[in-house]
């Protein structure tokens, strides 16, 4: 079982247009708010590398904007090429104000 590190608060992830980018338990995550919902996946696109949390939210999608990879931002499963592979995701919950993200 993992551990939750706080992200940020609910606060900082109100007004993104696509995702954030959180720095817990040494890894760089991609943070996701759908309808005040959080989803959370690695921010590395394994194509080459390309920032997740910068990439342009289309519905659930997330696409990579280097070379235009789409991700399912709730389980992390790649959804179209270059990439082959999906990323992981991590679970999220939400503590009073408070984003957690779970990290093993």
């Amino acid at each position: 079982m993992g551990k939750f590190i706080k992200v940020g608060t609910k606060a900082e992830f109100e007004d993104i247009e696509a995702g954030k980018l959180a720095e817990a338990g040494g890894q760089s995550i991609a943070i996701f708010n759908l309808g005040g919902t959080y989803y959370a996946i690695e921010n590395t696109c394994p194509h080459r590398g390309g920032p997740l949390a910068e990439g342009m939210l289309a519905g659930e999608e997330v696409i990579c904007p280097w070379h235009g990879s789409r991700f399912n931002v709730k389980t992390g499963s790649v959804l179209t090429p270059p990439a082959r592979q999906g990323v992981k995701s991590f679970p999220v919950r939400v503590t009073g104000d408070d984003v957690e993200v779970e990290i093993e």
